[in-house]
């Protein structure tokens, strides 16, 4: 075999890119550059996240969003130095970030975007992962928060990826900011005119007590909320710690107790019903048949 004429194969450009001549060799050595910066950038994002920023004063969001930064430099100053060794002029990069800078305001704007509003949701902490929030009419746990999607697992195990840029448009209810995980549950009930509501909310605060997730510090309140339509309204307010990740399954639960308690003792929950009262008298006539 002529290793010469392999060698010269391997080493005679095929292209040019800008003034810099393009081979075989060239591109084995960008390739092998790329790998080792990926490698490098990732190392420095893990070493930045587990060992020296964990010892500073940052919050925890701005150690995240410093350790994402600091590899996106080492990814840019890595290629950079990748095309620098090609002999590629860097001075002609100016003509490729004018052309980038058309792309990100057309074709790239909703990347860019998520990934800004990502780095802001690292640095402000609105939402962490584990956090149980609200975006919209989507309820769920923060699983995963990236460079441009946050991953909301559902209650029914569906996994809901939404844009970073919904969590700075939109309004968001967080319901573990702060790190407290007790929120209070509304459960509103009504009852019949016919029934004492000193006895209401004695019975509903039997309930709340009977409950073993139901927290007595705060303790339960009972509100009398209206004089409604059909019924008397009430609301029995309970604080939860441990199923603030699940409101629904435990308002559930109250109302099946609640259900229980009442018709246990004898107190009705209406139904709406109307009267009709006609001014002039109304004349019925009932035909039998022979």
């Amino acid at each position: 075999m002529d290793w010469n004429r392999a060698a010269a194969i391997f080493t005679k450009p095929f292209a040019t890119l800008g003034n810099a001549p393009v081979s075989l060799a060239t591109l084995v050595q960008f390739v092998v550059l790329l790998i080792v910066v990926v490698l490098l950038a990732r190392s420095t994002r893990h070493v930045l996240r587990r060992r020296v920023l964990p010892r500073t004063r940052l919050e925890s969001g701005l150690q995240e969003a410093a350790a994402r930064i600091s590899g996106y430099i080492v990814l840019a100053l890595g290629f950079a130095v990748a095309l620098s060794t090609m002999g590629f002029d860097l001075t002609s990069l100016t003509v490729l970030a004018g052309t980038l800078g058309i792309g990100i305001g057309f074709g790239l704007q909703a990347i860019f975007e998520n990934f800004i509003s990502g780095l802001i949701i690292l640095v402000e902490r609105q939402i962490e992962v584990g956090h149980r929030i609200e975006v919209g009419t989507t309820p769920g746990r923060v699983t995963r928060i990236g460079a441009r999607s946050t991953w909301i697992l559902t209650n029914d195990n569906i996994v809901i990826i939404i844009p970073n840029s919904e969590f700075i448009k939109n309004r968001v209810i967080n319901w573990n900011h702060g790190g407290d995980p007790s929120v209070r549950i509304h459960v509103p009930v009504g009852v019949s005119y016919r029934s004492d509501p000193d006895e209401v909310e004695r019975l509903l605060l039997e309930v709340a007590a009977a409950d073993e997730d139901v927290l007595q510090e705060p303790e339960p309140r009972v509100t009398f909320a209206n004089f409604g339509d059909s019924a008397l309204e009430f609301e029995l307010r309970v604080w939860t710690a441990s199923m603030s990740q699940n409101p629904e399954a435990f308002r559930s639960r109250i109302n099946f107790a609640i259900w229980r308690t009442f018709k246990n003792h004898g107190i009705e929950i209406p139904f709406p019903q109307r009267d009709l009262n006609f001014k002039v008298p109304l004349q019925v006539q009932v035909h039998s048949e022979a």
